[in-house]
């Protein structure tokens, strides 16, 4: 997951290089905001690859996959001569970041605890924000191929990591390899969830027999209608498209809440809230080291406050950012304040970042984990990660416009309008999940639990292979 953080914070340290006079590859506000926001479009088409290698490989299996694609994007830019190589590099980036955006959480919920979910979940965060630390940290002192190349080391480490780590538990449940699926438990776990293992296993054999008996029944015509009628019978499901509708929302808010645009744009953000008088290079380092700290709190925080508060209070830091930042860079630009210096604007930009590192970062990874029904956890999450992806290309993609003509001003009483909306609406609908099973929070959604007839009845109409890929990444455990 730090990758997520290389990658977004490399565009920080990139594109004020490639703007120099001297640069090999000479861009301008557009090329240099394709550069940054292509990640938006590979997002896509790493979300809905994964799926299908979790459920019938394994999770291990799709997280080498995953790699893959990150390391020969790394070696690409170092290659590049043009923008159009760079291009590459990062959609091949992106690729890989989509598939770790699906599958990271999943892999989390499934190794972990319940107890300790949250915080587990949370260090998702941490680790993006350590990426982007390293990553401004060796861009402030290198040149972007030398990063690129250093970066393509570790990012061979972390293969290493994958190859000797073990495969998901509850995906060798699902595979009915039971001695192999007790045996990483208790590596993962001990010895004291020994209930929670054994109800994995024979909810497995439920399925596995449910499932047996489908898809040795009928024609190829009979199973259609099944799948058809399982499509008509979903969509209408308030445990389905609920859980949809609010992730819609809360995926909106983090990418408009600035997460991303501080993480590619850092070094225009700061130029234009404090101007150029200041070591910019430090500012940055210095504005993501306390990134890593805020995230550290959040991670002990998230286990004691209820997820609904958090969301209210860390949103309201971040639209007080907002308002506050844009009223004090239109004031200055008109010549008005009474007194200004530039720990002002350094302030406003750190109460921003905290906002985003305790609360716009963390909780959608956490509440995405926590709030999609087991049935169909691979399919929803893809449907509203979808979101996540055109909100992160159009963030990212339309910086230099905005900041160009409505000044960063305008731009964030922008932002502010879209995260107030989608605050609302998420306060309004989201259940509180915290020390929560995923099955209550399910049942709350339905209105009333499923019981052993209808859970029956419900997944004899998974036979088609797609739903089952469906069913196969959702988790018994989280």
């Amino acid at each position: 997951m730090a990758g997520h953080g290389l990658v977004m914070g490399f565009a920080a340290i990139l594109l004020p290089q490639l703007r120099l006079p001297n640069s090999l590859i000479p861009i301008d506000d557009v090329s240099g905001s394709w550069i940054a926001s292509i990640l938006g479009f590979a997002l896509v088409a790493g979300n809905f690859i994964v799926p299908s290698v979790m459920a019938n490989y394994g999770r291990r299996t799709a997280n080498l996959v995953s790699i893959a694609p990150m390391i020969i994007g790394w070696f690409c830019i170092l290659t590049a001569t043009n923008i159009t190589a760079l291009l590459i590099a990062r959609f091949l980036q992106g690729l890989a970041m989509g598939m770790s955006a699906s599958l990271g959480p999943v892999l989390i919920g499934e190794y972990t605890s319940p107890k300790n979910r949250g915080a587990f979940l949370t260090i998702i965060s941490l680790s993006i924000a350590t990426g982007v630390l390293f990553v401004h940290t060796l861009g402030s002192f290198f040149t972007w191929q030398v990063t690129a190349l250093v970066i393509a080391f570790l990012v061979f480490a972390d293969l290493l990591i994958v190859i000797y780590s073990p495969e998901s538990p509850s995906w060798l449940a699902d595979q009915g390899r039971y001695d192999e699926c007790r045996k990483v438990f208790r590596w993962l776990r001990g010895d004291g969830e020994e209930d929670e293992l054994e109800k994995m296993i024979e909810a497995s054999k439920v399925f596995r027999e449910t499932k047996s008996m489908t898809e040795e029944s009928g024609s190829f015509s009979k199973r259609l209608k099944r799948n058809l009628a399982y499509v008509n019978i979903t969509i209408k499901k308030r445990e389905f498209y609920k859980p949809i509708f609010i992730m819609i929302h809360i995926y909106t808010l983090g990418q408009w809440a600035g997460a991303n645009i501080l993480a590619a744009y850092t070094m225009d953000i700061f130029t234009n809230v404090i101007g150029t008088g200041a070591n910019i290079s430090v500012m940055i380092i210095t504005l993501d080291i306390q990134r890593i700290i805020s995230n550290t709190i959040a991670v002990f925080v998230i286990k004691k406050v209820k997820r609904r508060t958090m969301l209210f209070v860390t949103v309201s830091i971040n639209l007080f950012a907002f308002l506050a930042t844009a009223a004090y860079t239109y004031f200055k630009g008109q010549n008005m304040l009474p007194y200004d210096h530039p720990f002002i604007g350094i302030a406003l930009i750190h109460i921003h970042m905290f906002s985003i590192a305790t609360g716009t970062v963390p909780l959608p990874f956490i509440i995405a984990g926590e709030l999609f029904p087991l049935e169909y956890r691979s399919l929803a999450g893809g449907l509203s990660v979808l979101f996540l992806s055109s909100n992160l290309f159009i963030t990212v993609k339309t910086v230099p416009y905005l900041f160009k003509n409505v000044g960063i001003h305008g731009a964030y009483l922008l932002y502010a309008g879209v995260v107030t909306y989608c605050l609302v609406v998420a306060l309004w609908f989201l259940p509180e999940t915290k020390d929560r099973t995923l099955q209550e929070i399910e049942n709350e959604f339905r209105g009333q639990p499923l019981s052993p007839e209808e859970l029956k009845s419900t997944q004899s109409l998974t036979s088609f292979k797609h739903f089952n890929a469906d069913r196969r990444c959702s988790s018994p455990v989280i």
